[in-house]
């Protein structure tokens, strides 16, 4: 019996009739891919996400959270349904076929994922005829937005070569347990859990001094509060049918426009966002004079940790979007301001107290209360928390396979509620990136047109941007000459190489380091011949050149992060032999971690 958490829990007692509670994606696979080859690898991977495999059982009474168990009648044909697009087979019939998957809630009584398998993507441009798409989407208390792109990792592969599909590992399910168990289990949790109480709110405490500092001390304006969003047509009762589409743009150009401006890449999407929903609502007359307000969820996942790829681990920040602004770049220049400031406040008062605060709360309770505000429609009685979601989740910056065929786009989904009728779910890979409204038929039916409005947005932001740039005189800023935290992990290696000749077999590689940080560096670790060599400076003809923060480079070397989730989610570059890239990971994976 695995326990869910406090937050977890929030995503079961939201769920209504009309707001299935579960994050999806639509992923477009090129080449015809065999619905039966697609299955026994699935199979074949399974024993990898071990969630997959277990359903929810709740407590009597609704006294505790529900536990995670085996489900002792798994059976995968009864989650990878095979259907086909009606013909023509294009965008429009694709879209119209998530929306109605996205719909439907899924069945508690069994593990709670979906992954349909689609041909006939005939006529969709840049997608080869006959290729196939995989609908899927997997409860919001089993995963969040970060989880599900490590569950992604998991299912394709860096390697487009076919390779023999492995046997399945086998799946022995645990008993089920009997209601007296479930209730010990449930009482031994709900005894401990009020001991919690007093550090919960001791924290609190201590984050609400902090903030007090920073308002008083430093003067630091307060971040934007819930319930002081203005009401807008997005901010309704939904409906059950949902609405969903997206946007793709280059994710290259992105990034030029956060390097010119000098913000962070989540500034500028935020911004597209804030001026498409601008556009939306002016048209039809309802832009509210005060700036809509957005969510935006921030993960305080540990790498590598025990839920790399299950579980929620988020907190939030509400952020201005500057929607009554009508210059894009002061629009801009705003919103980077405004997520300055809410970042400043997180850190301040610590990520996780949200989701801490939400395991002292009853489940039974909560439950209860959210049923209570749904079937009396209360969202209708008070100004909104905030207006819309926008959550932006980095993925593979290189192509993945599934069996040899290539990913060629990724868009997410992400559950809708009574008082915000719509979402905004943003996700890099190879150089694209998507940002996927989902809405209902209520909120916003023409959601085709708000996506419309999404790249319009995104070319009118470029276009400024650029003339921007070419008015502006260049301005050489002097370097810093602090020194790099990823110096003494350099140190480190070459002190492990020399006291460890025997550790590094020949021609492992030449490798070149392009650091940036405070100050940026370049270190080369000529590893051919043992023990090898690392100094600072550039190697020539380099087998790989992996480019990476500081930051992120020294929790790589001090065991905070893993190398080849950090390649995988974008966060170290590499440039040359991959095979490589593979080899130093086992290296770096088999050196002693740097002590911090």
């Amino acid at each position: 019996m695995e326990p869910i958490s406090g937050l977890d829990a929030s995503f079961l007692y939201g769920e209504a009739d009309n707001s299935p509670m579960h994050v999806g994606s639509v992923a477009v696979i090129e080449g015809s891919l065999d619905y039966n080859t697609y299955k026994e690898l699935i199979r074949s991977r399974l024993h990898l996400v071990p969630k997959l495999r277990k359903r929810l059982i709740e407590v009597p009474l609704s006294i505790d959270y529900p536990y995670w168990v085996d489900d002792p009648n798994f059976n995968l044909d009864m989650h990878i349904p095979h259907v086909r697009l009606p013909k023509p087979g294009g965008w429009k019939e694709l879209r119209a076929m998530a929306s109605t998957i996205f719909s439907q809630p899924l069945d508690r009584s069994r593990p709670l994922w979906l992954f349909t398998f689609v041909e006939g993507l005939d006529t969709i441009p840049q997608v080869p005829p006959g290729s196939v798409a995989i609908i899927s989407k997997i409860h919001h208390v089993a995963i969040d937005g970060v989880a599900g792109a490590g569950i992604m990792s998991l299912l394709f592969d860096p390697d487009k070569e076919k390779k023999p599909i492995p046997p399945p590992k086998p799946f022995v399910p645990k008993a089920m347990p009997n209601e007296l168990q479930v209730l010990t289990k449930s009482a031994t949790s709900f005894a401990a859990r009020p001991l919690k109480l007093p550090r919960i709110l001791y924290e609190t405490a201590k984050a609400t001094l902090k903030a007090g500092v920073l308002t008083r001390g430093q003067k630091i304006d307060l971040p934007t509060a819930p319930f002081t969003a203005p009401s807008t047509p997005l901010n309704g009762i939904i409906s059950p049918m949902r609405k969903w589409n997206t946007a793709i743009l280059s994710l290259d150009r992105v990034k030029a426009l956060r390097k010119i401006m000098d913000t962070k890449l989540n500034d500028i999407v935020l911004a597209i966002c804030a001026g498409a929903l601008r556009r939306y609502l002016l048209e039809k007359k309802q832009l509210p004079s005060k700036p809509l307000v957005a969510m935006v969820p921030i993960s305080v996942r540990q790498q590598g940790g025990k839920k790399a790829i299950s579980g929620n681990q988020l907190s939030m920040m509400l952020v201005q979007l500057a929607t009554n602004i009508e210059d894009p770049l002061e629009r801009l220049e705003t919103i980077y301001a405004n997520t300055l400031r809410g970042k400043t406040y997180q850190q301040a008062l610590g990520a996780k107290s949200l989701s801490n605060l939400a395991e002292v709360v009853p489940f039974g309770v909560a439950n209860q209360a959210a049923r209570f505000y749904s079937r009396h429609r209360m969202a209708k009685m008070h100004n909104p928390v905030f207006n819309v979601v926008i959550t932006n989740v980095p993925g593979p910056p290189i192509p993945i396979y599934l069996n040899g065929h290539q990913l060629l786009s990724v868009m997410g989904m992400a559950p809708i509620i009574d008082g915000m009728g719509l979402i905004i779910t943003v996700f890099s890979y190879n150089g694209m990136i998507t940002i996927s409204p989902t809405s209902d038929a209520k909120s916003m039916p023409d959601i085709d047109l708000f996506t419309r409005y999404i790249r319009e947005s995104a070319n009118e932001l470029e276009e400024l941007v650029h003339a921007y740039a070419r008015r502006k005189k260049s301005v050489k800023k002097p370097k810093v000459s602090s020194k790099a935290k990823s110096d003494r992990l350099f140190e480190h290696y070459r002190k492990y190489l020399k006291n460890n000749p025997e550790f590094l077999k020949p021609d492992s590689g030449k490798y070149q380091f392009l650091i940036n940080g405070t100050t940026d560096a370049v270190w080369q670790l000529n590893l051919e011949k043992p023990p090898g060599t690392v100094r600072r400076g550039r190697i020539k003809d380099p087998d790989l050149t992996i480019t990476v923060s500081d930051d992120h480079l020294y929790k790589i070397g001090t065991g905070e992060m893993n190398f080849q989730m950090a390649f995988i989610q974008g966060r170290v570059k590499v440039q040359g032999d991959t095979n490589k890239a593979m080899r130093l990971a086992k290296i770096i994976s088999l050196i002693p971690p740097l002590k911090g």
